[in-house]
């Protein structure tokens, strides 16, 4: 898994980066075939504080390409809210992988 961690408006630090990491090692304990990661952190530039700490990110897997962001005022919050949503989508995923193998009809004879 190719992880790509950068900060728009603020410098990654590496206990954020560290935080990062071990919040995303939930999306591969679900779905082992993830390709690449790419998150972007970000301070927006509002008046009011609340929603201006931003995480997005696009996760690439086998078969389909995910993206999703959250905003919240704190940055760790935002990361949480952000792989909450992006492991609903992995999962989701994974099912539907696995799910299309139907029952065959039974014959009445």
């Amino acid at each position: 898994m190719n992880l790509t961690i950068s900060g728009h408006h603020l410098d990654v630090t590496p206990a954020l980066r560290t935080y990062v990491t071990s919040k995303l090692d939930r999306i591969t304990r679900h779905f082992d075939q993830v390709v690449d990661v790419k998150v972007i952190l970000t301070v927006e530039k509002q008046k009011e504080k609340e929603r201006r700490q931003r995480a997005e990110c696009n996760i690439h897997v086998k078969g389909n390409d995910m993206f999703a962001e959250s905003s919240h005022a704190d940055l760790y919050a935002a990361v949480d809210e952000l792989v909450d949503k992006l492991d609903r989508q992995v999962v989701r995923h994974k099912d539907r992988l696995q799910d299309h193998h139907h029952l065959a009809p039974k014959r009445v004879m």
